[in-house]
């Protein structure tokens, strides 16, 4: 068996694959899933080969994850045959250790095809599944050196591409009953803004990679919603959150970008590049972390499902889940989000309780960190899953562990 620093870990995320091996410093951050544009209609872009397209306008994914499962092999294998070849990242499986993420409460005949996959088709020498949650609850574990993981108790709000899953882990295992899932994700966010954004102003129903740049630019979580919707009838305060974006024309202009005063940045009268004055979009959007309702999602906000899986912990956890809240995933990083969110759970909880929540530098690679120190421990080789014990006995045989 290979040693810990030669295993691969793949933070397979619905939207990212955060990937290398646990000897490197840092993972590289690849898209997973294949694109097509309507200007080039004959070659498909894999992963980060988008850098290469001259113009992104009408691209449209496919997707490896449907409702946030790993549903559509053929495609997730041609992004794991491009990211595991030389173009790629030049790491190969073979008779390698490979540590890879899945979804919370996986199916199991997802969990099978994966094993079958990976052992059949990539040859690698030992699987160990986790999930991103737990991967970033141990890489939490070893930031806070005076905490065992078996002693870790905390709550991950996991602030996904396809869901909002809320973990509680009680002394370094999860509790399963306590798991909420939340239907709202970065995917609902971009394409509510595409509706917006097609009913107000110009068709963008075809434009995702375009209106999910606007998305990441513009938007920000409002501390006071109602006073925030005052846009509509206090001048000012639509002067404060009005916003000119000037979309990309793909031959000077690659990506869209927020136009400053007129002044400053000059557009001349016969430029072509069209422009998009936006206003409440800019917090209504993420709003919807909060009120899933306003889409007609019947569940509670993120506030309202952290308190939720408090109900299914031990009573003597709840000072310290509440003390421990690990905010990760690339939708948790608008603007203003952490604050409300902090704001919300503070105003649920019992008011002897104390709320704390922890935001790391790069919520989306967090994942990562936590299976390179998983993989480098000494414990990772006692719950590798090796190809002997698959071809003896099986998949089954890793759920005995």
């Amino acid at each position: 068996m290979d040693n810990g620093e030669a295993t691969v870990v793949l933070d397979n995320g619905a939207y990212t694959a955060k990937l290398g091996l646990a000897s490197h410093d840092d993972p590289q951050t690849i898209l997973n899933c294949i694109m097509k544009v309507k200007a080039e209609r004959r070659r498909a872009f894999i992963g980060n080969q988008i850098h290469e397209c001259r113009d992104s306008s009408g691209l449209f994914y496919i997707l490896c994850f449907q409702k946030g499962y790993l549903l559509n092999w053929d495609i997730q294998k041609t992004v794991w045959d491009h990211i595991f070849s030389h173009e790629g990242c030049g790491i190969s499986l073979e008779d390698r250790n490979i540590l890879v993420t899945e979804p919370q409460l996986n199916f199991p005949t997802i969990q099978e095809t994966m094993m079958e996959i990976l052992f059949e088709e990539y040859h690698c020498n030992g699987v160990h599944k986790s999930t991103t949650a737990e991967l970033a609850a141990y890489n939490y574990c070893a930031d806070s050196e005076e905490t065992s993981m078996q002693a870790l108790n905390c709550i991950v709000v996991d602030v996904g591409y396809s869901f909002t899953h809320v973990v509680p882990f009680v002394r370094g295992k999860r509790v399963l009953k306590g798991i909420r899932r939340i239907e709202v994700g970065g995917k609902v966010l971009t394409n509510h803004l595409k509706e917006i954004i097609s009913y107000r102003h110009l068709n963008v129903m075809d434009e995702s990679y375009v209106v999910n740049q606007i998305k990441e630019d513009v938007c920000f979580v409002s501390q006071n919603f109602a006073d925030d919707m005052r846009v509509h009838s206090d001048a000012k305060k639509r002067t404060e959150v009005a916003v000119e974006y000037m979309l990309p024309d793909f031959t000077t202009v690659k990506r869209g970008y927020i136009r400053k005063s007129p002044s400053k940045n000059p557009i001349s009268e016969d430029s072509d590049q069209q422009s998009l004055r936006l206003c409440n979009e800019r917090f209504t959007v993420p709003e919807l972390l909060f009120n899933p309702s306003d889409v007609g999602i019947q569940q509670v906000g993120i506030p309202e499902a952290v308190i939720d899986a408090l109900k299914d912990c031990p009573p003597y956890a709840h000072h310290e889940l509440l003390r421990n809240i690990l905010v990760i995933g690339g939708t948790s990083l608008f603007p203003g989000f952490i604050p409300r969110l902090k704001n919300e759970i503070r105003a649920l909880a019992p008011d002897d309780l104390e709320v704390s929540l922890i935001f790391p530098d790069d919520p989306v690679t967090y994942g990562w960190y936590g299976g390179k120190e998983m993989a480098s421990s000494e414990v990772f080789r006692d719950i590798i899953f090796t190809r002997e014990e698959y071809e003896e006995n099986g998949y089954t045989a890793s759920n005995e562990r």
